[in-house]
C-alpha cells in the first residue's frame, strides 16, 4: 500500500523514528549507548541496531576500546554506523539474486527423482509474507502479517518500535480453487480501532507475533500482538476469525498484553493462552495463563455460534516460561504439555484441575531458539508423545518425550532454527525451511545471504531416519510456514526478509485484488511442493464423507469410487502456525469397520482426549501410502 503523506509533528512521540539528527546527538553525548545492553536475539527486534560486522569495524575507535573496552566500544561504533545509514538495496540485486536461487534451484533438484523426493512445482506472488498461517475449514488458506515500514532486507520491516497508525495489521485469504493469480487472493483485514498508545489513531489493530489456535466450530481465535515501542509491547487483543462469513470479531481484551503468546485447544475444546511479552515491553514475559471463552461461556461448536462479547478468564495455574513461544500439545491424556525453550521448564497442565505438574527437565541442557516440535502419530487412539526437534543452531539431535522420560531419537543432519516440521497424510515427518539463528541466515544479522543448506528439505521415514532432499527457492527462516493442503500438496511461505531480498518488482503494485479499494504491493511469495507421494502412482477418490458432525467412537460410511485403492483412513488435523510453532497439527488413524462396494465404514475416534473437537481433513490412502484428495468432517461431543 502506498504510504500516506507526512503530517507535521510539533514534537517526536514515544516509539516513533528519529531523525538521524537527534541520533547523531543522542550517540554524542553518550545518554542512550549508557542504557542499552548488548543485544538479546529476540524475534529479530532487539534494542541495539543491527549493522554488519565490517561496518562496525570500519567505525570501531581505538581510543574507545583502550577506555571503554572492546564490547562497550563496539556498541558506539554499530549506532554510528547505524546513524550513517546502510544505503539502499538495489533492485538489480533481488533479481540477480532471485534468477541465481531460480538456476541453483533447478540445477540441484535435478538428482532427485520426484517419485522418491518429491518435487517443487509452483512458486508465485502473494500479497502477504504470510508470518502466520492458518488452513481454514473451507479450504482456504488465511496469512497475515503487518504493514511493512521498509522494503531494504537489511532493515527491519515490521514495525516493533513504531506506534501509532503505521503499526497496523493485515490479513488475506488464498483461495488454492482459484489458482495463483492476484484474484485467488482476498483481502479481509482485522478490525479497526484506536490502541491504547494514547495518539488516537485508528488502524487495523497491530496483530503479528500473535498466538492461535482452532475453535471446535472451525474459526480460528487469535490472541496479543504488538503494540509498538520498548523492544515490543504486547497488546490484549482477543480475536476470532470466521472462516464461514470471511469476518473478524473482537472480544473483550485480555487481562495482560501478549507478544510472542502460545495458544492451544484442549480436549474441552477450549483455548488456553500462555506466555508472551507483556504491555509492560520487552523483557516482561507474563506468567498468567488465560483461558476462552471462560468457562460460564460455551464452546461454539456450530458454524453460526460466533462467539461475541466472550471474555477470557485467568486459569489457576500460572505458566512462567522465560523465553517466548513454547510448544503446548494437548496429548491424549487429556492433559496440555508445555515443552519451554530453556531445558528446565517443561511442564504439564491439567484443564480440568487447573494445576501445573513439573516435567523431566529436557536432556539437552540448552536454550532452544524458535525450533519445530510435533505430536508423534500413535495410531487411533490419538498421539502420546511429542519429538523436540529444531531450534538449536549446533545441535541437530532430535529428543522425544513419552510417558514422563525422553529419549533420543535420530539425528537430522544439521542444527536448524526457524524450521517448520510437518505432518503428512501417510505419517511421515517433513522439515523444510530454517535459518542459523533469528535474523541470521549464516552471515551475520540482518545479512540476506544465506547459507544455502537450508534451502534442504528433510524427510523422515517410517523407521526414523532423516536423509536431505531437494531445495525449496528460497531460503526461508524467521516467520517461515509450511501448510499441508487438501490435496496433499505442501504450501510454503513467509520469511519477509528473504522475500524483500529477492524481489523481483519490490515497489511493483497491482490492482483488482478483491477486499481492496486500491492497488497493493505483492512483496509476499508461495512455494508449492507436491511430496513423493503425488508421483507414485493413482491415488484413492473419496466421493462422499460425513457433511453432519460425526460422534466419537462412532460409526460413519464413506464413499469411494475405487474402493480398491482405499486402504484406510485418517484424520490429519490443520495447521495454524507461527515462528515455528504448531500447536494444531495431528494424525490419527481411523478403525476400518466394514467395507461393501464402494463403502467404507470407519469408526471415529474414541473420545475428545484422542482428538479435540473440531475440523479435521479425512484422507483415503492406499497401502502404499498414496493419500486421495482429503474432506473436511467435523468431531463433535454433541453430534
Amino acid at each position: 500500500m502506498s504510504p500516506s503523506p507526512p503530517r507535521p509533528r510539533p514534537r517526536p512521540r514515544a516509539g516513533r523514528r528519529l531523525p538521524a539528527t537527534a541520533v547523531v546527538l543522542a550517540v554524542t553525548a553518550g545518554t542512550l549507548l549508557s542504557a542499552v545492553a548488548p543485544a538479546v536475539a529476540h524475534g529479530g527486534d532487539d534494542l541495539a541496531p543491527h549493522v554488519d560486522s565490517h561496518r562496525v569495524a570500519e567505525e570501531l575507535r581505538q581510543d574507545e576500546v583502550a577506555a571503554l573496552g572492546q564490547e562497550h566500544a563496539e556498541e558506539h561504533a554499530r549506532m554510528r554506523a547505524a546513524v550513517r545509514g546502510i544505503g539502499d538495496y538495489p533492485q538489480t540485486t533481488r533479481t540477480n539474486r532471485y534468477n541465481a536461487l531460480t538456476a541453483s534451484q533447478a540445477d540441484h533438484n535435478k538428482a532427485f527423482a520426484p517419485n522418491t523426493w518429491g518435487a517443487f512445482k509452483e512458486y508465485f506472488p502473494s500479497p502477504d509474507f504470510g508470518d502466520h498461517v492458518a488452513l481454514l475449514p473451507t479450504g482456504k488458506v488465511l496469512l497475515f502479517s503487518f504493514e511493512r515500514i521498509e522494503t531494504n532486507p537489511e532493515k527491519e520491516p515490521a514495525p516493533t518500535q513504531t506506534t501509532g497508525k503505521e503499526n497496523a495489521g493485515r490479513a488475506f485469504l488464498w483461495d488454492p480453487a482459484k489458482g495463483t493469480g492476484k484474484e485467488a487472493f482476498k483481502q479481509v483485514n482485522p478490525p479497526t480501532s484506536d490502541m491504547p498508545d494514547g495518539l488516537n489513531e485508528p488502524r487495523p489493530v497491530p496483530f503479528f507475533c500473535s498466538g492461535h489456535s482452532f475453535l471446535p466450530n472451525g474459526m480460528l481465535g487469535v490472541f496479543g500482538g504488538n503494540l509498538g515501542g520498548n523492544g515490543g509491547t504486547g497488546a490484549k487483543l482477543s480475536l476470532i476469525f470466521d472462516p464461514w462469513t470471511e469476518t473478524w470479531t473482537r472480544n473483550p481484551d485480555m487481562s495482560v498484553g501478549r507478544w510472542y503468546p502460545s495458544v492451544v485447544t484442549g480436549a474441552d475444546g477450549r483455548q488456553l493462552i500462555m506466555s508472551g511479552q507483556s504491555e509492560l515491553g520487552h523483557g516482561t514475559p507474563t506468567p498468567v495463563v488465560e483461558r476462552f471463552p471462560a468457562k460460564a461461556f460455551p464452546v461454539s461448536l456450530k458454524k453460526t455460534d460466533t462467539p461475541v462479547n466472550t471474555p477470557v478468564e485467568r486459569f489457576k495455574a500460572d505458566a512462567p516460561f522465560r523465553l517466548d513461544y513454547p510448544h503446548l500439545f494437548s496429548l491424549n491424556d487429556g492433559n496440555v504439555y508445555g515443552f519451554g525453550r530453556a531445558a528446565a521448564q517443561q511442564w504439564k497442565f491439567d484443564p480440568v484441575a487447573e494445576s501445573r505438574t513439573d516435567l523431566t527437565a529436557r536432556p539437552d541442557g540448552r536454550d532452544r531458539n524458535y525450533g519445530s516440535a510435533v505430536m508423534l502419530p500413535a495410531g487411533a487412539n490419538g498421539p502420546d508423545s511429542a519429538l523436540i526437534l529444531g531450534g538449536d543452531r549446533d545441535n541437530p539431535s532430535t529428543l522425544r518425550f513419552s510417558n514422563g522420560s525422553w529419549t533420543a531419537e535420530k539425528s537430522r543432519a544439521f542444527g536448524r532454527t526457524q524450521d517448520d516440521t510437518i505432518l503428512l497424510p501417510n505419517g511421515r515427518l517433513m522439515t523444510v525451511n530454517g535459518a542459523y539463528d533469528i535474523r541470521d541466515y549464516g552471515n551475520g544479522p540482518y545479512n540476506p545471504n544465506a547459507d544455502l543448506k537450508y534451502r534442504q528439505i528433510e524427510l523422515r521415514d517410517d523407521q526414523g531416519d532423516w536423509q536431505l532432499g531437494p531445495v525449496q527457492r528460497l531460503p526461508r527462516g524467521y516467520h517461515s510456514n509450511a501448510v499441508v493442503l487438501p490435496d496433499g500438496r505442501v504450501m510454503v511461505t513467509g520469511d519477509e526478509l528473504q522475500q524483500l531480498a529477492n524481489n523481483t518488482d519490490v515497489n511493483g503494485t497491482v490492482s483488482g485484488v478483491p477486499g481492496t479499494s486500491g492497488p497493493i504491493t505483492m512483496n509476499g511469495t508461495i512455494e508449492i511442493y507436491e511430496p513423493a507421494y503425488l508421483h507414485q502412482g493413482d491415488r484413492p477418490a473419496l466421493a462422499n464423507a460425513p457433511t453432519a458432525p460425526v460422534g466419537y467412537d462412532k460409526k460413519f460410511t464413506v464413499t469411494s469410487t475405487t474402493p480398491g485403492l482405499a486402504a484406510k483412513a485418517v484424520l490429519l488435523a490443520p495447521t495454524t502456525s507461527t515462528h515455528a510453532v504448531n500447536t494444531s497439527q495431528r494424525h490419527i488413524d481411523l478403525r476400518l469397520t466394514s467395507r461393501a462396494g464402494n463403502r467404507l465404514e470407519f469408526q471415529a475416534p474414541p473420545d475428545a482426549k484422542a482428538a479435540p473437537p473440531g475440523w479435521y481433513l479425512l484422507f483415503l490412502l492406499s497401502d502404499t501410502g498414496v493419500p486421495s484428495v482429503a474432506q473436511w468432517v467435523q468431531l463433535s461431543p454433541s453430534a
